[in-house]
């Protein structure tokens, strides 16, 4: 990390989650992803070094830092193992903050704790069967009476699902009302008529848990609502809107793997007895690599200082999301071809790092709603110059 953009805290925290994560994330990363097995001795361990509590603050058990730590952090995680970044960035970006923003002062207290000191794994619920981009078309039901809401319907594709204790779902009180009825609310695995059925056969990211959850006549207490009634689409729009930060970090950790792996494959390897990193095709290759990953992680930081300063971020985090995404994905695939035959094999990683790359395209909002995302602010600001 560069001396000029990260200051010496920061540069001292990305070298112990650096170490850490080489020394113990990485080895075990192509074993869990053969066994599809969530790893839940690294969240723990992820615990145990007080990185779940990143972002909140330490009345409630957290670590304090902002979004500019988080990101930090989920580069290095998920440089040595993608899997446990999409488990880490999900618990945080998405379940913890949304309890720590919207909740009281009596549901933080509640429900936070457990939650840093990894005795809970956390899992937010929002994606539906026919519900992904458009989400005020849910249909997950939520029925208010007698001091409780009454949860009906199914969420998919949820991160965590199957292992997780705490569950923050949104529900519609009425879908006639759209993005106006809807609803946060926090839900216990134990609750009567709430199963989970994990999902396998994904392509990357295989040892994170993905999970379809089931509610049946769920019944949920009102004390456990975040936020006002049906302000759960907004609460839901803003914790997307920052959580995009942690994905483009994860991208960027993604494609610095990839540029690393190819680089000492390109030094070490001779054709002809040259290496192959003395040939003009693999040196461009690396240089765009090198180029785009490098500012991939400028436009991660520039959200996630705007993030910080509580200023607009919503443009510059999908501006970094897309293009960090994109990237990862150029950057596995350059990697891919520069190992050649080699790099078609799981011995080499980046078979693993070109499949984990490909959902960080997908999830938190495809690369075509981002490209929607950016290109209406632009049209906006025009509008209103």
């Amino acid at each position: 990390m560069d001396n000029l953009l990260y200051n010496e805290t920061e540069l001292m925290l990305a070298k112990t989650v650096q170490d850490f994560a080489q020394d113990y994330l990485a080895p075990m990363a192509p074993i869990l992803d053969e066994r599809e097995e969530f790893p839940m001795e690294n969240f723990h361990r992820l615990a145990s070094m007080g990185l779940l509590g990143i972002t909140i603050d330490e009345k409630y058990g957290g670590s304090g830092g902002g979004f500019k730590e988080f990101s930090i952090v989920t580069e290095e995680i998920a440089k040595a193992c993608g899997a446990t970044s999409a488990i880490y960035g999900s618990h945080i970006g998405l379940v913890l903050q949304s309890i720590a923003r919207f909740g009281n002062e009596e549901q933080k207290s509640r429900f936070l704790p457990p939650l840093i000191d990894g005795t809970s794994v956390g899992a937010w619920g929002l994606t539906e069967p026919e519900s992904g981009s458009d989400v005020a078309s849910m249909s997950t039901t939520s029925t208010s009476g007698d001091g409780l809401y009454r949860l009906n319907g199914t969420k998919h594709f949820i991160t965590n699902g199957d292992v997780a204790d705490t569950f923050v779902i949104y529900a519609t009180q009425n879908r006639e009302l759209k993005s106006k009825g809807v609803n946060c609310l926090v839900v216990d695995r134990n609750t009567p008529g709430f199963q989970t059925i994990k999902q396998d056969g994904k392509l990357g990211m295989k040892a994170s848990s993905t999970a379809e959850l089931i509610f049946e006549d769920c019944p949920v207490p009102e004390e456990n609502r975040l936020g006002e009634e049906n302000t759960g689409f907004y609460s839901a729009m803003q914790i997307l809107e920052s959580s995009r930060i942690a994905i483009a970090a994860q991208s960027v950790g993604i494609g610095q793997a990839c540029l690393e792996a190819a680089t000492n494959y390109a030094v070490s390897r001779k054709t002809f007895n040259n290496p192959i990193a003395s040939y003009q095709a693999i040196q461009w290759m690396l240089a765009d690599m090198a180029t785009e990953i490098d500012a991939a992680r400028l436009l991660t930081r520039r959200a996630s200082i705007l993030k910080d300063m509580k200023e607009p971020h919503n443009k510059e985090a999908s501006m970094a999301k897309l293009f960090a995404s994109e990237s990862a994905n150029r950057a596995a695939t350059k990697a891919v071809q520069i190992l050649g035959g080699y790099g078609y094999f799981k011995s080499s990683h980046v078979e693993r790092y070109f499949r984990d790359a490909k959902i960080t395209e997908i999830y938190e909002g495809t690369s075509e709603i981002h490209r929607m995302i950016i290109s209406r602010s632009i049209i906006n600001q025009a509008n209103n110059n």
